[in-house]
């Protein structure tokens, strides 16, 4: 069975992304920035609306570049210790996502094992950042030996589909030692041809889409201050698209 993460900045999201058939989210906030840690108290309430999906919840202190200073790491570490305090229902298992890179785009060593010490039994996933490294099999070898459960990566194309022979080369390399999610631009139109390309065991989906304003048309159409915060659209957990990467997964899997 091919896993399927589904990333989100949406509290009301995370349920329908569950019921929808996602076996694991990727908790963010502000992605439109790239994303960066959600607050505590959108942590807890999603923790208060799913029952059994598995939260992999994103620790990154600022948009930008992945070289962090040590006051940045600091705060990482203490989100990290006050999301593992947060109660949250028995069958939910938590993990972290993080990624820290050297001003040459090596691994982070240092950071890595830094906020990895501080997860302490909670799993750790390492983000895209991964993409930037110059050299992506050795990395990866570096975080197998740094603990990393797995990795996120389009094989540092523009998009999972485009990178498939890389991403076969890292699910090769990797030989059961980390997970490769193969992350970017996947949809379900593809994924059959992704999966059996590449081999890889999970795929991460943004199913994002527009939905209208809550707010009352003639008050955003009232005021260019109003606008600026409120476009008359917002980006919202697609149940419908969710529903399809999984019917798209499980044939697949069928097929196999």
């Amino acid at each position: 069975m091919t896993l399927l993460e589904v990333c989100l900045d949406d509290v009301d999201g995370a349920p329908v992304a569950e019921a929808a058939g996602a076996d694991r989210l990727e908790l963010c906030a502000a992605l439109g920035d790239g994303g960066i840690t959600p607050s505590l108290g959108t942590v807890a309430a999603v923790f208060d609306r799913v029952h059994h999906v598995g939260v992999q919840v994103l620790v990154r202190q600022r948009p930008g570049d992945f070289v962090y200073s040590n006051a940045e790491l600091e705060a990482m570490a203490a989100d990290i210790r006050a999301i593992r305090a947060l109660p949250r229902p028995e069958n939910v298992k938590l993990g972290f996502v993080i990624g820290a890179l050297t001003p040459a785009g090596t691994i982070d060593r240092a950071a890595t094992e830094r906020l990895v010490a501080v997860a302490r039994d909670v799993p750790v996933t390492f983000h895209k950042a991964f993409d930037q490294t110059p050299d992506q099999l050795a990395a990866l070898d570096q975080l197998v030996d740094l603990g990393i459960e797995r990795v996120l990566t389009s094989g540092a194309a523009a998009s999972a589909l485009e990178g498939s022979a890389r991403l076969a080369e890292l699910v090769a390399h990797a030989s059961g030692r980390i997970a490769v999610l193969a992350g970017g631009g996947v949809r379900p139109d593809h994924v059959d041809a992704l999966v059996r390309a590449t081999g890889v065991g999970e795929v991460h989906l943004r199913p994002g889409a527009a939905v209208p304003s809550a707010a009352l048309a003639s008050t955003i159409d009232a005021s260019p201050t109003a606008r600026s915060y409120d476009p008359g659209h917002r980006i919202a957990t697609s149940g419908e698209l969710v529903a399809r990467m999984r019917a798209a997964l499980d044939l697949t899997r069928a097929s196999a």
